[in-house]
């Protein structure tokens, strides 16, 4: 039996790809613990695993490791915010008070349980030539504990998820041990195919609405930068939505008949 603890919980999408290789080849897992302070993922968290209402230990940096059970794997995707090229970079050193530099706040844990797997996930921004040294950092400290790091930039259109959305993981096994990454996969699936035929009508655009989007796009395509309005047909590999849209590749918008 797998014991899992997660930090920086969500909804918990680490335990839904568990619950998948549960059925797909029965991995057996418990999770022991989690921990998450957005009221609203926390509800979601709570729908989603009622069993495991009781054991959200809160702010991570309020938690007393030796009061919490043991674990094997230990999942901490920090928040990224502070990476993000779509937010104001302002890292995560420790100490600095970013709610990337939380990454720290891992370290705790860590040394405190010995997990014999290691799990984080967070934007391609933190391999960056500006992030890469606090990765650095980070990947040799966990080399001081006896971790063996594996590190790879996944891209979500490659394992079936119709949307170009990269994303680096790190895999560490305590006192090391053979790892790969899963090969890409070729997936025919589209941005149509994943979407609800009967949408409600307050997600349409209305004809003002599109009359101003395109000429924002016309303005913006002499400018070669900006706002960029290019409606598809769905048949598409979607692109990540960002925060500063603006700077983005394309909007998502499909057209409908």
């Amino acid at each position: 039996m797998l014991r899992v603890f997660t930090a920086f919980s969500g909804y918990d999408s680490q335990c839904l790809a568990l619950e998948r290789l549960k059925r797909s080849h029965g991995v057996q897992y418990s999770l022991v613990g989690w921990s998450e302070i957005d009221k609203y993922a926390i509800i979601a968290h709570n729908a989603l695993s009622p069993d495991a209402t009781n054991k959200n230990y809160g702010d991570i940096s309020k938690i007393d490791w030796r009061k919490t059970p043991d674990f094997d794997l230990f999942t901490y995707s920090s928040p990224c915010q502070d990476f993000s090229t779509a937010g104001k970079q302002r890292g995560g050193k420790e100490g600095s008070g970013t709610r990337s530099s939380l990454l720290w706040e891992c370290r705790k844990a860590i040394v405190a349980k010995k997990p014999k797997y290691l799990l984080m996930e967070n934007v391609k921004a933190l391999t960056s030539k500006k992030f890469m040294p606090l990765l650095q950092k980070w990947l040799k400290e966990l080399e001081s504990y006896g971790y063996q790091n594996y590190v790879q930039v996944l891209n979500a259109k490659d394992y079936g998820v119709p949307q170009n959305r990269e994303r680096v993981f790190v895999f560490s096994i305590l006192g090391g041990g053979k790892f790969a990454f899963p090969q890409p996969i070729v997936s025919k699936k589209r941005l149509k195919d994943v979407l609800e035929t009967d949408v409600d009508e307050k997600y349409y655009l209305s004809d003002v609405a599109i009359k101003g989007f395109a000429k924002a796009n016309k303005r913006n395509e002499k400018k070669g930068n900006g706002f960029h309005f290019e409606p598809t047909n769905g048949n598409v590999i979607a692109h990540a939505i960002r925060a500063n849209g603006a700077n983005g590749n394309c909007d998502n918008y499909l057209l409908s008949k």
